[in-house]
């Protein structure tokens, strides 16, 4: 679908917004996973307990992520992304009072399912924002909005870590982050494309879906292998996100707001990834770049499992970059075909959000037996898996055109 035509300077307002959206998403989700190995301690878990509790955050999103499609057909791409952090700032306050006020894992748990569900359809509407946002730029800038993203978890886990060493309450913490989250997400909403440009595209992707045009995108082998690649990715990526802190913190024998420092290098090195690798993609293409980048994460996470302390930090900034790329490139890829964009976009997001759901619980099953530390090892297979499925994820050999591109 050709996009309608906007003024340039309205382009740059919705692009800029988007990004501060994305840079929003990494806000929220970092404030909590900073404070994990603190909720660890203070609620008296075991590594296969903090696995199930982590799981309640992975199924709210995997609930809402299909669902999101239809929302944003109904409601629009403003409402729905409304929707989403007002769930997520909901859902931190809760979590925060659940732990500090009522010490309660089951608690933690609910407040956690709508934490998870409010950022999952959040990260679903804004994707698909940002879609529109790079068809009306003329070129591809959604590796970059991901680095935005990237860049608001390094910020937070950075600040998340003086938290912890200052033994700041993590509700007094998460409520900060809620009201960032308000103020922030109601201006960038100001901003956003016009609510037709975008709700079009997303009825589009309903008819997909259900086969009023053509066959399911459920339907189609390369989505579904450019889903695993991504879910292989996600792993990479979420592994990560819910564990490193806490494999600092226990497997080498680190005080807690260390492990939120090798978190935060993790981070950092990916947030650098998806800034300069959009250069690297231009180049050298999509394929090659992941299999370089996943061939990284192998060796990062190894050094992080069997190298010293110093080492591990080596590793994660290793890691970081090995998972910088894998997730933005197979939601562009999802994306190549305009017309089919949403409805792939949301069936590749689904099965990628798989791993959120398979992450937690395996990791603290495999942590019970063999160590939080050592679990880590599951993260190479998956890399290994990857490199034998990024083809999919090829660039059409078409070329795409534009009649005209905003300027940066």
């Amino acid at each position: 679908m050709t996009p309608v035509a906007l003024p340039v300077e309205r382009v740059r307002e919705a692009r800029n917004a988007t990004f501060a959206l994305f840079a929003l998403a990494g806000v929220a989700f970092a404030s909590w996973a900073s404070r994990i190995p603190d909720a660890k301690v203070q609620l008296d878990l075991s590594a296969g307990e903090l696995g199930a509790t982590l799981f309640a955050m992975s199924l709210g999103s995997v609930i809402a992520l299909p669902l999101t499609g239809r929302v944003v057909e109904r409601f629009g791409m403003v409402r729905t992304i409304k929707a989403g952090f007002l769930t997520a700032a909901i859902g931190a306050v809760a979590i925060g009072l659940a732990i500090d006020v009522a010490h309660s894992r089951a608690l933690t748990m609910v407040a956690l399912f709508f934490i998870g569900a409010g950022i999952a359809g959040w990260d679903v509407a804004m994707n698909l924002e940002g879609a529109d946002v790079e068809r009306h730029l003329g070129k591809a800038i959604m590796p970059q909005f991901h680095a935005a993203f990237s860049g608001g978890t390094v910020a937070t886990a950075l600040f998340g870590a003086a938290m912890s060493w200052a033994k700041v309450s993590i509700l007094i913490h998460l409520s900060v982050t809620a009201l960032v989250c308000l103020a922030v997400g109601f201006w960038a909403t100001t901003k956003a494309l016009p609510h037709e440009a975008t709700a079009a595209g997303a009825a589009a992707a309903t008819r997909a879906e259900t086969g009023e045009r053509g066959k399911s995108a459920w339907l189609e082998g390369k989505t579904l292998l450019i889903g695993l690649v991504v879910l292989v990715a996600a792993f990479t990526e979420g592994t990560a996100n819910d564990w490193l802190a806490v494999a600092f913190h226990e497997g080498h024998e680190l005080p807690t707001w260390a492990g939120v420092l090798g978190f935060a290098t993790f981070l950092t090195f990916m947030t650098i990834g998806r800034i300069w690798g959009t250069r690297l993609l231009d180049e050298r293409g999509r394929v090659p770049v992941l299999r370089v980048s996943f061939g990284l994460a192998v060796v990062g996470a190894a050094l992080v499992i069997f190298g010293n302390a110093p080492l591990a930090f080596i590793g994660a900034a290793i890691w970081g970059l090995g998972a910088a790329l894998g997730f933005p490139v197979g939601m562009s890829a999802s994306a190549d075909d305009p017309a089919r964009a949403a409805a792939r976009m949301s069936v590749v997001a689904t099965i990628g959000y798989a791993a959120f759901i398979a992450g937690p619980p395996l990791l603290g099953f495999l942590g019970d037996h063999v160590g939080v530390l050592r679990s880590l090892t599951v993260v190479g297979a998956g890399a290994i898996l990857a490199l034998l499925l990024v083809t999919a994820v090829r660039e059409p050999s078409r070329a795409v055109g534009t009649d005209e591109k905003v300027p940066a």
